[in-house]
């Protein structure tokens, strides 16, 4: 592990193993959040297509 994270400080120019580490955990916590949002999308899909369907079509708009 410590050798992965000298080579990754090394190669992008981090200044600290803890650099390395802070932001590995920030693209964990962007990667949850982006589950997240999808499948908040897949929950408001399911609605939508149940409001889109209402009898309103795009000629109305």
């Amino acid at each position: 592990m410590v050798v992965f994270l000298d080579h990754y400080q090394n190669t992008t120019g981090c200044r600290s193993r803890s650099q390395v580490i802070s932001e590995a955990l920030q693209l964990l916590r962007l990667r949850e959040l982006e589950e997240a949002y999808r499948e908040a999308s897949l929950e408001i899909d399911s609605t939508w297509e149940n409001t889109a369907g209402d009898g309103l079509s795009d000629e109305t708009w």
